[in-house]
C-alpha cells in the first residue's frame, strides 16, 4: 500500500490547491503502479507551523514561499 506524504508550511496553499495536490500525486502513483493500487494509495499533506521550517538556517514562512514564487500571499 503506497503512502505519500506532502510536507508544505501552513497557509501556502489554498484547500483547492492541496485538493490538486492529492489527485495528481495520487495519479502518478498510478501511473506507476497501476489502477488496481488506486483504492490503496494514501496521499496526506502535513502542515508545518510558520517559521519551523528553514533554508539555510533562515525561517520561512507562508509570506516567504509566496515571495519566492513570484506571488502575493493568499
Amino acid at each position: 500500500m503506497p503512502f505519500v506524504t506532502i510536507d508544505v508550511i501552513k497557509d501556502v496553499f489554498t484547500p483547492q490547491q492541496k485538493r490538486a495536490l492529492i489527485d495528481k500525486v495520487t495519479q502518478a502513483m498510478i501511473d506507476v503502479e497501476g489502477e488496481a493500487l488506486r483504492q490503496v494509495t494514501w496521499v496526506r499533506i502535513m502542515e508545518v507551523e510558520q517559521g519551523d521550517w528553514a533554508i539555510g538556517g533562515q525561517p520561512l514562512g507562508a509570506a516567504d514561499v509566496h515571495a519566492l514564487a513570484g506571488r502575493d500571499a493568499a
